[in-house]
């Protein structure tokens, strides 16, 4: 099963590198990039979850409902992503209802840093993505924590898909800068592996990086980003249906998880 996610937040990536920029000069490219997903998704007719900040919500009512209308799953992705708080797991949930009329399942932390179980568990969330299991410096340590979906707290984990034995990353700059024949290969060790594929990107990347030098983005964020991105991620999507994969939204795929642990319990 594949679980193909997006985290539809505002571009502040420019922040990170003392670039002064603000939230509405985020939201025009993350607004570009994701109607450029959109697009993608239509061609290849597959589902895919949305995980949203509040102020894309908010600031982008015509994209959400695209979203909606195209049969994807929204899913939240705290309120500012420059500015994390612990209220956000709650506040999303509700920015979301008020705006949309839509009861979400599931919950992503912004940059998949560290998210409060019991916080995910109260607020009626039934499953939390905010785990990469692999070693990336100054970003996640986590070589001994589970690669494969599990149950914590009575919410179902699901982690974003590395390799078996050396888990490495295949999540989205793995496929911005490895050769699309090895990144290929990879995900079907994955699945080899496992009863899912779990990869996750973001709007900004489907944006021409490279003809805005004044973004001071890395290399390796700007390399084959844009068109060609879209161009990847095409690829991708066809390369699975060809060999049989089936494609989801995270809770149709948590509700079957979950009733599977649970009789592996009894």
């Amino acid at each position: 099963m594949i679980l193909l996610s997006f985290d539809t937040e505002e571009f502040d990536v420019p922040k990170e590198h003392g670039v002064s920029f603000t939230l509405d000069e985020g939201m025009e490219v993350s607004i570009a990039g994701t109607t450029r997903i959109l697009d993608v998704l239509d061609r290849t007719g597959v589902k895919a979850t949305f995980f949203c900040t509040g102020n894309f919500v908010r600031k982008a009512p015509h994209i959400m409902q695209r979203i909606i209308e195209s049969g994807h799953e929204i899913a939240g992705h705290g309120v500012d992503h420059w500015s994390p708080k612990t209220s956000d797991v709650s506040e999303v949930k509700r920015i979301i209802k008020e705006e949309l009329g839509i009861d979400v399942k599931g919950y992503r932390q912004p940059r998949m840093f560290p998210v409060s179980d019991e916080e995910i568990a109260s607020n009626g969330y039934i499953y939390n993505s905010s785990l990469n299991p692999a070693f990336i410096p100054g970003r996640y340590m986590h070589l001994a924590t589970p690669r494969k979906p599990f149950m914590k707290a009575g919410v179902l984990q699901i982690p974003a898909s590395v390799t078996p034995i050396v888990r490495f990353p295949l999540f989205w700059l793995a496929l911005h800068n490895l050769p699309e024949k090895v990144y290929h290969l990879l995900v079907k060790w994955v699945l080899k592996d496992s009863d899912c594929f779990v990869t996750y990107f973001h709007p900004w990347e489907f944006f021409d990086l490279k003809q805005n030098p004044q973004f001071r983005m890395p290399f390796i964020i700007r390399n084959n980003s844009g068109k060609e991105m879209c161009r990847r991620l095409e690829n991708l999507i066809e390369m699975l249906k060809a060999g049989g994969e089936s494609f989801c939204t995270y809770t149709e795929y948590s509700i079957k998880k979950i009733e599977e642990l649970k009789k592996e319990q009894l």
